[in-house]
């Protein structure tokens, strides 16, 4: 399908699957769905997952993931593209050149999923040097936590001096933007920092205190990508998917055990009441 010059915000996802629907492509549909975008996924993995842990993963077949992906392209199109788990480095290759034959201009949001809230770790180190090389290079924007800059420059980020130097590092390597998230390190302010080639913007906001925050870089990212397919400025797209989540960690429901899911609907359900 050709494309269009109209946003019509349109997001292919290319990530694995959270049963406990709190991550994953579940929470990316949902934040797509509420930031006024349209979903569309590529399954890279089926986890077996709740609050509590990853209990199982099941890789889907390499072709059976880029397949997804063509289709989707062929058929609907995209205005984004976001990726979050892709586990090894043999399918980062295949989806890597996936979209440089069929969306090679579409902008790329990919957010370094490494591991999951409950501390379980979801690729492999070969993973990891793939994504650096073949997804970093090009995308119009990464979304590392700290630990995940951390893993993608070698250098230590535990306050902002080091998430600036790790964004600057990621934009030698070839990314457009880098947002280099600051959740992870302590404070009662929690810091994000953008870079782009136009610019830099610092982001600040109180941390809220809650266990229910599951899924929150795939629900950032996600909404990012959904803003960013609508035709919102990069900045603009990040300060309007950041107050998004933080909508919804503070409206979360406490559901499970262990890290609960933020609360996805949050937008929607001020819509009714108002």
């Amino acid at each position: 399908m050709e494309q269009t010059d109209e946003k019509q915000g349109r997001v292919l996802v290319i990530a694995g699957s959270d049963s406990g629907g709190g991550a994953g492509i579940q929470a990316d549909i949902k934040a797509i769905m509420a930031t006024g975008g349209y979903a569309m996924t590529a399954i890279s993995a089926v986890t077996v997952q709740d609050t509590t842990g990853v209990h199982d993963v099941h890789p889907i077949p390499i072709g059976t993931v880029t397949a997804q992906m063509r289709v989707c392209l062929k058929d609907t199109g995209a205005d984004a593209i976001k990726t979050g788990m892709i586990a090894t480095a043999d399918l980062v290759e295949a989806v890597a050149e996936t979209l440089d034959e069929r969306a090679p201009a579409v902008p790329r949001i990919i957010d370094p999923v490494m591991v999951a809230t409950s501390g379980d770790r979801l690729v492999n180190e070969r993973a990891v040097e793939a994504m650096a090389s073949l997804l970093v290079s090009g995308a119009h924007l990464v979304t590392p936590n700290a630990p995940e800059a951390e893993v993608l420059t070698g250098k230590s980020v535990d306050g902002i001096n080091g998430q600036r130097r790790a964004a600057e590092m990621l934009l030698k390597r070839g990314a457009k933007g880098a947002l280099v998230k600051g959740g992870h390190i302590p404070g009662r302010v929690i810091t994000d920092v953008l870079q782009t080639e136009d610019g830099e913007w610092i982001f600040e906001g109180p941390r809220i205190e809650t266990r229910s925050t599951h899924g929150s870089g795939c629900t950032l990212a996600s909404a990012i990508a959904s803003l960013v397919a609508q035709g919102v400025a990069l900045n603009d797209a990040v300060e309007q998917a950041r107050d998004y989540l933080h909508g919804a960690i503070a409206s979360a429901k406490g559901f499970g055990q262990g890290h609960g899911p933020v609360h996805h609907g949050w937008v929607l359900d001020s819509t009714e009441e108002g």
